[in-house]
């Protein structure tokens, strides 16, 4: 069983509308809502491969009802922790020339008592569980060391952990020693505060992450597939898939695929690939296998490769 923390979830609403022009009134084609935040979309994407997985969050007002709802007509096993603030709601406006805006919300302000509750929860189902998945922001509230104290407590029960979130708690994070962290491209350049433009770059990024207390590192390049790098080198593979549809929850369904395997190396970057790109030939994060989606894997890293999606020098968070 894969069990999933997910301290800021979200009710995304996703509208289609034929163009969006600010200041007047918009009509929408048709609109869309999903249970998300970045251990539930692991979740799903588990439990949509046919996977145990276990989803633990916070829920409170009718947004934290709703997400209750759609995970059990979703097939997917949770443990709602109560607050008494209201779980946030995203919203993505997507044009037809692929045009997205966004409207993310903040998020709840978690008391002491129910951030330590959040804590308690997913330490209380660590047991049975294979790895523990902690992914994606932290509420206002929260200690930025939530992620550090749960990578401790799962040294003590023996069971695997990945990290992926940004910022202050991954840093904190990464110094505790998570078997896995699975940065995007940009948040991999924060980290280590530099630009990066090749495949190399990404490996030598990753390096120092490893250097820093990261066990392996499973970097997400977006079109340019992904990267683990572990104790025993670097592999680079990518994702062929027919159609593209909508990028949103690829990267989380990397990780379910890689976490799937039940041990790092180029069968679970493989996996993760395949889910990955099943996840692109699908709107939202509500999808199950495809058999058209082909992993990848090259034997020989081209570190010279130039990404198609390079990212400069991070300004400080």
């Amino acid at each position: 069983m894969i069990l999933t923390l997910t301290p800021n979830p979200s009710v995304d609403r996703t509208v289609f509308v034929a163009a969006l022009k600010v200041g007047s009134i918009t009509r929408s084609n048709r609109s869309r809502s999903e249970p998300s935040g970045k251990g539930v979309n692991v979740s799903l994407a588990l439990a949509g491969h046919g996977h145990r997985t276990l989803a633990v969050f916070p829920a409170g007002g009718f947004p934290g009802l709703q997400i209750q709802q759609m995970l059990r007509e979703a097939d997917v096993a949770h443990v709602a922790v109560p607050i008494s603030g209201d779980v946030r709601c995203n919203i993505s406006l997507v044009e037809p020339t692929g045009t997205v805006t966004k409207v993310n919300e903040a998020g709840p302000l978690l008391t002491p008592e129910e951030a330590e509750h959040l804590f308690e929860a997913a330490c209380a189902h660590l047991t049975g569980a294979t790895w523990l998945a902690a992914c994606g922001s932290l509420p206002a509230g929260m200690s930025v060391d939530l992620y550090a104290r749960l990578i401790d407590a799962c040294r003590e029960t023996g069971v695997s952990v990945a990290i992926d979130t940004w910022g202050e708690p991954f840093d904190l994070a990464v110094t505790h020693g998570p078997d896995l962290v699975a940065p995007n491209v940009q948040e991999l350049a924060h980290a280590v505060g530099r630009s990066i433009s090749t495949i190399g770059d990404v490996i030598d990024c990753a390096e120092m992450l490893r250097e820093r207390g990261a066990g392996a590192v499973l970097g997400s390049l977006g079109p340019d597939g992904a990267v683990l790098v572990d104790e025993s080198g670097a592999l680079h593979g990518e994702s062929e898939v027919d159609t593209v549809v909508s990028a949103v929850g690829a990267g989380d369904a990397l990780l379910a695929g890689f976490l799937s395997v039940g041990k790092v190396g180029p069968e679970a970057l493989a996996t993760a690939l395949e889910w990955a790109g099943s996840a692109v030939e699908h709107e939202g994060t509500l999808f199950s296998a495809s058999p058209t989606a082909r992993a990848v894997i090259h034997t020989h890293v081209d570190r010279d490769r130039r990404l198609l999606e390079p990212v400069g020098l991070p300004a400080p968070y």
